[in-house]
């Protein structure tokens, strides 16, 4: 018989994750998200070969994971730390790479020196700051207001005071904490797990090692990398001897973005679990989390605006199920003369938002046969999928506690084919494509497709020989 298949081992899959990563920060230093003052006109020659260099490095990357999910499912898996140098490995080319997939990191940067220069975020857009910082958020962020919480605000803001407005800096000190809540989701997960009963490495190659993770967290330096960072460790905390500091690193979690607030209903029912009353369970955390909205807003200075500005409008091309929905209907009704066309949208925002509240209200009905980290798993990921806004890295949301606590190895392939497909979803510059940049982006995606077929063709030849 022949044989088939790559002969992978954690030191093959380490190199050509390497490989990826290296061609990602690479082409991104023509085609990322750059300053507005060394962007290149995209039917450019140099940014044209980066958008080839970033799809190419994707797809090496995508396949390194892969494959190190069958090194990780095989007769000798790799320990959780082997694991942890592996995505040290990984993310280091990206450390000092420019921002990659989004320009969001320009609008932290600009919200938190206007924090700093005492402006109401909450009030105000990025343009009410003026100058070369402001400059650099993307035009349809300019007069929107924040929609994050003061635990985060305040970061940016401390972080506007060390770097001085300088971006520059002010972009490697986002990358800094976002590879530091990184950092907090690779400790927190082997740990959820094992209270799961799941793999603590499975865990860590579906949750940390992900592509979105190095894509979006990592590249990207989302500030949702703190938001899970704290939610994942805020949970480790719940399940020994601390629910009240749980109790408290989830609301930050929640301060940083909203959502994580689901996680304090983990934090009860791992209390009920150990032997506490729901009462006493619910008042306790309750009151954690009260003290520490009140103290973070407070040391953040921002006053509680954060809360009128959950409202902040997104993005009128978002893709989101229920925008697409409502768009599609908007449409209909307008060819049909209707004067409802402009309710259309908000008519399935709304909708979405309680059919997410209704499946969540389902979901934690079922914990006693569902982990708590699971439950949040299923419950974050419906509010990212049902919600009015939706994005690739927000899929990481519930696909962090899923990966700790899935309870089949099925369901942790569905999630990784979800992720391999959202890891191709963004151009690295973050802007809306065209035809000739999606073309640009499947011939390096192609290409690499080539490269690791002729590698598979190599690898299998001497083999094929013998058994001629």
């Amino acid at each position: 018989m022949l044989a088939m298949g790559f002969s992978v081992d954690l030191r093959r899959c380490q190199v050509l994750g390497l490989v990826g990563s290296g061609f990602l920060a690479a082409g991104g230093e023509t085609a990322g998200a750059l300053p507005v003052r060394e962007l290149l006109a995209p039917a450019s020659a140099r940014a044209a070969l980066g958008l080839v260099g970033v799809y190419f490095g994707v797809v090496l990357l995508i396949a390194a994971w892969a494959l190190l999910g069958r090194v990780i499912r095989g007769p000798e898996p790799p320990t959780p730390r082997a694991l942890l140098v592996v995505l040290g490995v990984w993310a280091a080319p990206l450390l000092l790479a420019p921002p990659l997939f989004s320009r969001d990191v320009y609008s932290y940067l600009a919200q938190g020196a206007m924090v700093d220069a005492h402006m109401d975020v909450y009030t105000h857009g990025p343009a009410r700051l003026g100058g070369p910082l402001a400059d650099e958020v993307a035009p349809v962020w300019q007069h929107t207001a924040t929609p994050y919480g003061p635990a985060f605000l305040a970061v940016a803001s401390a972080l506007s005071g060390l770097t001085r407005g300088e971006v520059p800096a002010g972009l490697f000190g986002m990358r800094v904490v976002a590879v530091l809540g990184v950092a907090l989701m690779a400790a927190a997960l082997p740990r959820l797990a094992r209270h799961s009963g799941a793999d603590p490495a499975a865990a860590l190659w579906l949750g940390a090692l992900n592509p979105l993770v190095l894509l979006h967290l990592v590249a990207g330096a989302h500030n949702d990398a703190i938001m899970l960072g704290l939610l994942g460790i805020g949970l480790v905390a719940a399940l020994g001897r601390w629910p009240v500091l749980g109790a408290v690193l989830v609301t930050l979690a929640a301060l940083v973005k909203v959502p994580a607030v689901l996680g304090l209903a983990a934090v009860v029912v791992l209390q009920v679990r150990a032997g506490r009353g729901l009462l006493k369970a619910t008042v306790t955390t309750a009151a954690a989390a009260l003290a520490t909205t009140v103290a973070a807003t407070a040391v953040a200075g921002t006053g509680y605006g954060w809360i009128s500005a959950l409202n902040t409008p997104i993005s009128p091309h978002n893709w989101s199920p229920t925008s697409v929905l409502g768009r599609a209907t908007g449409s209909l009704l307008e060819d049909l003369g209707s004067d409802l066309a402009p309710l259309a949208l908000p008519a399935w925002h709304a909708l979405g938002l309680v059919v997410t509240a209704v499946v969540i209200l389902a979901i934690w009905l079922r914990r006693p046969r569902l982990s708590p980290v699971y439950a949040l798993g299923l419950s974050l990921a419906t509010v990212a999928v049902l919600g009015p806004a939706i994005r690739p890295w927000y899929a990481l949301w519930g696909l962090f506690f899923i990966a700790a606590a899935a309870p089949s190895t099925s369901v942790r392939h569905r999630v990784a084919a979800v992720t391999g497909v959202l890891a191709l979803g963004v151009l690295p510059s973050g802007s809306p494509p065209d035809l000739e940049q999606l073309v640009l982006a499947v011939s390096g995606g192609v290409l690499a497709v080539v490269v690791l077929w002729q590698a598979h063709q190599t690898s299998n030849a001497p083999v094929l020989e013998r058994t001629a």
